[in-house]
């Protein structure tokens, strides 16, 4: 074992936060002035730390073997020292594409997508509450402006997709994926839109139905419990907004998936997709065993593609791309707002998951979301993954009907619009 204590202590010696500590054995090692405490109870975890593979020290730690005592930011800070290279990992081989596509046409029939967005998004919505904004938007926020907290973020992000979607009133509006209903409450209030919003979450559709009847908004706005692979519509809408869920759709269905939206939007329409994008090329998942951490704890059946994958499946679904921003950086900052909140407010969400979880299995919940919303931080600051919105348009065919000669939908070519 002293070989391996002395290869940690070589590895603790450079960190740009000073680390101690505590092995099996009861010996400390590392800085006596250690803002973070680490302390492992089997040596496998400690090994584990050794080469690197944080995410599986961070699955010990959510099962109990390894303990962490100091902030989530020194932790990270860490966490992106000990990695030699960049973990987002690319392979490109056509058996490693060939099983990759498999194993995603598994993880994403209609079944298997209703089990995976309960298990993330109704474990409790009161622990989400602890932690998100009043709206409770469960995705990137956009700070306009330097001093926005993460309440005006969130609204800031709202408006633009509706400023994007350049919605108007009466026309009809589709949210997939809709959420706690933020996006689709918004549109209806501030644009006068005629609003559908679909989940596959249990406790979100009740929830927004809750808010749809106590703000008088039943005749306009409805919520419905069910995949999208499941509406169809004799009208088609005028805009659609999916935010937030094209990580969930897959790599073997993501054709699929934007045939419908095709199908179900107006010719002369628009469609924004907003959604978590890998970092490199052909993508597999994020390596030193943090896109399995994830997988196991978190998003089950999550899968990443590069917007240039997403933007060709656009393509062949005949959308026409018109617009596409990076909104990387807010992503990681609208992150660590979250992790900040939930830091602040532990032994409330300790008490929420063990009243609805249980205590053994409302503790694993906790531990995980504390790595998952700080990692998750730390991997759009470091440029791991990104976030894209993608701004598309179905033509209508009609050369000269609009402002500008062959636009053929009401993406008027310009930005001016966003502003005005």
């Amino acid at each position: 074992m002293q070989s391996l204590v002395s290869k940690i202590e070589a590895i603790l010696a450079p960190l740009p936060v000073p680390v101690s500590l505590q092995l099996p054995d009861g010996q400390r090692i590392g800085a006596g002035d250690a803002r973070l405490v680490l302390s492992f109870s089997t040596w496998g975890a400690l090994a584990k730390l050794a080469a690197s593979q944080v995410g599986s020290v961070g699955e010990d730690y959510v099962e109990g073997r390894v303990g962490i005592e100091g902030s989530m930011r020194d932790l990270m800070a860490t966490a992106a020292a000990l990695m030699p290279s960049s973990p987002a990992e690319s392979n490109s081989g056509w058996w490693t594409r060939l099983l990759r596509n498999a194993k995603s046409r598994g993880s994403h029939t209609q079944g298997k997508d209703a089990e995976q967005i309960q298990f993330h998004y109704d474990v409790s919505d009161d622990f989400y509450a602890l932690w998100l904004d009043p709206r409770r938007v469960y995705s990137c926020a956009y700070y306009r402006t330097p001093d926005l907290d993460i309440a005006g973020a969130q609204e800031a992000k709202l408006d633009h997709i509706c400023r994007k979607l350049m919605l108007q009133p009466g026309e009809r509006f589709l949210d997939i994926g809709c959420g706690w209903g933020a996006l689709l409450l918004w549109a209806a209030e501030h644009y006068g839109v005629d609003a559908t919003g679909i989940t596959l979450s249990k406790n979100q559709h009740a929830h927004v139905e809750r808010l749809i009847a106590e703000r008088g908004l039943g005749e306009r706005v409805r919520v419905r419990l069910m995949d999208y692979r499941e509406l169809k519509t004799d009208r088609p809408f005028d805009k659609i907004a999916s935010i937030g869920m094209l990580e969930h759709v897959g790599r073997a269905n993501m054709g699929l998936y934007l045939r419908d939206v095709h199908d179900l939007l107006a010719p002369g329409g628009l469609t924004l997709q907003h959604g978590i994008t890998a970092g490199q090329l052909d993508y597999k998942q994020l390596g030193a065993g943090m896109g399995d951490f994830i997988e196991k704890y978190i998003f089950p059946g999550g899968e990443l593609l590069h917007v240039t994958h997403i933007l060709s499946e656009t393509a062949e679904a005949g959308l026409e791309m018109v617009d596409t921003e990076n909104l990387r950086p807010h992503y990681a900052r609208t992150l660590w707002a979250w992790s900040d909140a939930l830091e602040a407010r532990l032994d409330e969400a300790r008490a929420v998951l063990e009243r609805t979880a249980g205590p053994e299995r409302g503790g694993r919940i906790l531990r995980a979301y504390r790595l998952y919303l700080a990692g998750c931080a730390m991997s759009f600051e470091q440029g791991w993954i990104a976030l894209h919105q993608m701004l598309s348009a179905r033509r209508d065919g009609q050369v000269a009907s609009h402002v500008l000669r062959g636009a053929q939908s009401v993406y008027p070519f310009t930005r001016n619009y966003m502003y005005e």
